[in-house]
């Protein structure tokens, strides 16, 4: 019988503790379907990704992160170039990576696809040294993850995520950045590298972007005005983004984004310290995942 793995994040969504009762959903659920589940609940940041890493040492076929695109992210991380894959229990606030693969967001229907599916490879990002799956970035993206993650754990959930994200459309000053050697003509809302088509709760910020076709797409937007940027917002739910004023989209297998001072920019929604180059590269088929 293959060792299925559950990681556990287990104030994902909300910032209610509910580890105990996600771990029992999880061994119920798998030994229904004869599955021998080993269950984990991470303790605080990074611990996601050494369970997993001590997952795979110890053979694990299967580690399903049950979060969100943080938790997706750890252990990720520690998945690439493995044999064992990744299944998704997506539980956060945008779960961009899970909706992006149309992943059900009923948890033990995710668990019990995980477990029938054939995995597959899909590519990841590197930026710098950080892996990522589903998009990284700097700009107002990044702006908002970080008031995101000052929230606290405890405060976290989806009103908080739009709360942070409304007073950031009120309050961000656009930065000029150096792309690929030339600065943006304007100033930038945002530059993001994507390898999913999804912010994430659909919104569609690169629509064209596929996990598995060895590109990277990047989304410049340059910000005319803040009325007309808060007017293009719905086109991220109609997958039209490209088509506003001072967006522009291209293929990449590599980009530099750079500036005289630090870049404070996310992967996958978690933020980073500042840095003045950023190096993103797409890595092919380094990741196995198992959805259906």
């Amino acid at each position: 019988m293959a060792l299925v793995v559950i990681i556990i994040n287990p104030v994902s969504g909300g910032g209610r503790d509910q580890g105990r009762e996600r771990a029992a959903r999880a061994r119920t659920a798998l030994q229904a379907i004869n599955q021998r589940p080993e269950i984990y609940i991470s303790e605080r940041r990074g611990h996601a990704r050494e369970l997993a890493a001590a997952a795979v040492a110890r053979g694990a076929t299967l580690v399903c992160a049950w979060g969100g695109d943080g938790t997706m992210n750890e252990v990720g991380s520690a998945l690439v170039n493995t044999p064992a894959a990744l299944a998704l229990i997506p539980s956060g606030s945008g779960n961009g990576l899970a909706r992006t693969l149309g992943v059900s967001l009923d948890p033990i229907r995710a668990m019990s696809d995980a477990c029938r599916a054939t995995p597959r490879a899909i590519d990841a990002g590197q930026c710098n040294d950080d892996w990522f799956f589903s998009v990284a970035g700097v700009g107002f993206d990044a702006y908002v993850a970080a008031g995101f993650e000052r929230a606290g754990a405890t405060r976290r959930g989806l009103f908080t995520y739009i709360r942070v994200a409304a007073w950031g459309l009120v309050g961000y000053v656009p930065r000029s950045y150096i792309v690929d050697g030339v600065r943006t003509g304007r100033p930038a809302l945002l530059v993001t590298v994507a390898n999913a088509a999804q912010f994430g709760n659909g919104a569609w910020i690169a629509p064209d972007a596929r996990v598995d076709d060895g590109q990277l797409d990047l989304v410049i937007a340059e910000e005319r005005s803040r009325f007309a940027s808060l007017r293009a917002v719905p086109r991220l739910f109609t997958k039209t983004i490209g088509r506003a004023a001072g967006v522009s989209t291209r293929s990449v297998t590599h980009v530099t984004i750079e500036d005289d001072e630090p870049i404070p920019y996310h992967v996958d929604g978690e933020p980073r310290p500042g840095s003045r180059r950023l190096d993103m590269t797409v890595r092919p088929a380094v990741l196995r995942i198992s959805v259906r």
